[in-house]
């Protein structure tokens, strides 16, 4: 079948990679109205076409969205390529497979992290020759790698290496790692990042371009000029990029100074326990738990004082809430009362935030290594700092941030690794003298 593809030089260029020796992972990012799904469906239906008897999985991270959006695209491109639904494929709609008369199929998948199913293990058994993901920001970076464990499909019989290609508008996540170190020049080389702008797409209409230019600066940096570093940072604590360098920060040595442990208590509630587990300013070990006993919580947080050789002193608990009862209980630990007045008569509107605050500057010049190999981990890490914003700026009161009930709308949980790291900056503050008293 003679197909008349005139792609994009961008295209052009993502095109090449998808079939190089070398490349095995290929973002395609920026601005909306670039063209990327209609690529990404494109590569897709060449590949079906190409290899007869293949398996290829088109995904996004919710299912209703994907069918509502990228398989339109992938119609659009069978329009354009004169392909006929009937004669050449057909799609599924309750089994959600596109199939072909040459045997080659595209699945659609649902690549949501639900709690039910954190590993995926809904993909276990799946065997595929390719995959695009498409607004792969709104996935996890495990789901990715989830997909691409499970290329193995046909890929001796036609001398294939495993692919997968995304597509996303610039965004503040794992994604950004890509736009990043192709920037720096340190992107791994089996993976391409390839800028998406909407001026690279002749097909797109002037009027959605005028659409995208009566959007709020934020969206409209991050939509029309497909620029990742779009955020103005007035409210942002948190350097992006500090964040990032945190988790190779290897020269913070951990043989220096104390050693600590700081814990946001969670018991049979909805947040989550987490324990940081500090040498210095290295923060060694995170443990987590869903749900569990105060006496649970005593006991792990003894067994990990023991193994590490923390005394009690060290050791700082949320004391809001059930974390009340264990560090009364507790003789020798320092509680951590979030609304406290700030320490040393500073201007802010807790103590909570002043240690925030304090976090934030330790992480932005350098002083934090937070050794962590667990990717789920990491960016749920990144994802709760980053919603640490300041609030009312424009007042000359005390220096705020968001609430936590402010917070948990954005994120859909309690900000819980991000207080553990925010309670160990009680002791760098001169004068840090136990907490008596209560509020």
């Amino acid at each position: 079948m003679e197909i008349d593809f005139k792609p994009t030089p961008k295209q052009d260029k993502a095109w090449n990679y998808l079939h190089d020796k070398e490349t095995s992972e290929v973002l395609f990012g920026g601005s909306a109205g670039g063209g990327k799904s209609y690529f990404g469906a494109a590569w897709l239906l060449y590949s079906c076409l190409r290899y007869p008897g293949t398996r290829w999985l088109m995904g996004r991270a919710v299912l209703k969205t994907l069918k509502e959006t990228t398989l339109n695209s992938f119609f659009m491109v069978c329009s354009d390529w004169g392909v006929r639904k009937g004669e050449v494929y057909k799609f599924n709609a309750q089994s959600n497979v596109i199939e072909f008369t040459n045997g080659s199929t595209i699945l659609l998948k649902d690549l949501y992290q639900y709690p039910a199913d954190p590993n995926f293990d809904s993909l276990g058994s799946l065997e595929i020759s390719g995959a695009f993901i498409d607004e792969v920001n709104q996935c996890t970076e495990k789901a990715k790698n989830v997909v691409a464990s499970r290329i193995r499909f046909m890929l001796s019989e036609y001398k294939l290496r495993p692919k997968v290609l995304m597509s996303c508008n610039p965004a503040k996540n794992w994604v950004y790692d890509f736009y990043k170190q192709d920037r720096d020049g340190t992107l791994a080389t089996h993976k391409k990042f390839v800028k998406a702008k909407l001026a690279d797409n002749p097909h797109i209409s002037e009027f959605y371009e005028e659409q995208l230019k009566k959007l709020d600066p934020v969206s409209r940096e991050r939509l029309l000029h497909g620029n990742w570093e779009y955020d103005s940072g007035e409210d942002r604590l948190f350097d992006y990029e500090s964040v990032l360098n945190m988790f190779t920060n290897s020269s913070v040595s951990e043989d220096e100074g104390e050693r600590y442990l700081s814990c946001d208590i969670a018991l049979l509630g909805s947040d989550k326990l987490v324990i940081c587990v500090w040498y210095g300013m290295v923060v060694k070990e995170i443990v987590t738990k869903d749900k569990t006993s105060a006496d649970n919580v005593e006991k792990l947080i003894r067994n990990l004082a023991e193994q590490h050789k923390i005394p009690q002193k060290n050791i700082i608990i949320d004391s809001d809430g059930v974390g009340q009862y264990l560090s009364h209980y507790m003789k020798g630990v320092q509680p951590f009362v979030n609304n406290a007045k700030a320490l040393n008569k500073e201007s802010y509107q807790n103590l909570k935030t002043q240690c925030y605050y304090k976090l934030a500057e330790q992480i932005n010049v350098g002083n934090i290594w937070l050794r962590c190999n667990d990717t789920d981990l990491r960016n749920k890490i990144i994802e709760e700092l980053e919603v640490i914003r300041r609030k009312n700026m424009d007042n000359d009161s005390k220096l705020a941030i968001l609430s936590k009930k402010e917070m948990k709308a954005v994120l859909g949980h309690s900000p819980d690794f991000a207080d553990a790291l925010m309670m160990r900056m009680r002791y760098l503050f001169k004068g840090g003298n136990r907490i008596l008293g209560w509020r």
